[in-house]
């Protein structure tokens, strides 16, 4: 196998093992589908693969999961999280993205996420007011939508940690294996 077949095999299964979290029991909205489009957009070499892996893996997942009525909202903050990564966590030839702007991306993604959702939820509902009010009523009821639990900062913690997990993985086994390690240009 070539090293390039190698790379992308290895971020591959990371990238779906990460998806297969969602399967399993955890607190609401502690999920790695953030960290999955930072990781993509940064580890990648072929950047639409980094964009269409993670993507495919979270369509698998919800698959099994069920969709619901705002995954349109969920799949654009993703897309929008996966240009931040570009952005945020791009890599040059010599230099890895680093552990402060991965931390900062995750950040930034997690606000992105809850402010496009909860849009998405106010927008059209017959529930909240269609007005600056009804808007920021969302937005609050939002924070603590689950159960009583804090969802924003569920979100925060899960796109932190995932983000660690992947990115963390990922460095020390390219520290153990040299073909993982990308070509220098």
């Amino acid at each position: 196998m070539k090293p390039l077949q190698i790379r992308l095999t290895t971020l591959t299964v990371l990238v779906l093992a990460t998806a297969l979290f969602r399967l399993v029991p955890h607190w609401p909205n502690f999920t790695p589908i953030a960290a999955l489009a930072l990781f993509g957009a940064a580890t990648f070499e072929r950047k639409w693969l980094g964009l269409a892996v993670p993507m495919a893996a979270m369509l698998l997942s919800d698959a099994l999961i069920g969709f619901h009525g705002s995954m349109g909202a969920v799949y654009f903050s993703f897309a929008l999280t996966w240009l931040l990564g570009l952005w945020a966590v791009r890599r040059t030839a010599l230099q890895r993205p680093s552990a402060g702007r991965i931390a900062a991306a995750s950040i930034a993604s997690s606000i992105l996420f809850f402010l496009i959702t909860n849009f998405a939820v106010w927008y059209g509902s017959t529930y909240y007011p269609q007005t600056a009010a009804g808007l920021m009523t969302s937005y609050a009821a939002g924070l603590a939508f689950y159960n009583g639990s804090n969802f924003f900062l569920n979100g925060l913690v899960g796109d932190l940690f995932f983000s660690g997990l992947l990115f963390g993985s990922y460095y020390l086994l390219q520290q153990r294996f040299m073909v993982l390690r990308p070509a220098r240009r």
